[in-house]
């Protein structure tokens, strides 16, 4: 797996990273590995596995997204992973605080300009 470089900060890419991970499973159903790539196709780098999978096991956890285990045609099977209801109610909230911060961002900017 090649390694993409997130496009923001790092600091940034791991306070946000729950919540793309829930937009990411927002329309279907994934396993890891596509979340990882739809972080990565979205500007949030492709995470590791040891940081993912922890990540994806706490959303789990408080009730956001839940798992199955799917049987492989050939090999093994894998987790898939799906938003809950809890879920898309934690994601709307989510949306509204970022987009809370970048009005007071652009805000505190304007205030600046008009100075």
């Amino acid at each position: 797996m090649d390694d993409i470089p997130p496009r923001w900060p790092l600091p940034w890419v791991r306070a946000a990273m729950g919540t793309a991970v829930l937009v990411c499973l927002e329309r279907e159903e994934l396993h890891g590995y596509a979340i990882a790539e739809k972080l990565a196709a979205h500007g949030f780098g492709r995470p590791k596995g040891g940081s993912l999978y922890p990540l994806l096991g706490t959303l789990e956890e408080s009730g956001a997204i839940e798992a199955r285990w799917i049987q492989g045609e050939r090999g093994p099977g894998r987790r898939s992973y799906a938003i809950t209801e809890l879920g898309r109610s934690r994601l709307a909230a989510e949306r509204d605080s970022w987009v809370g911060l970048v009005a007071a961002l652009h805000s505190h900017q304007q205030e600046e300009e008009n100075s």
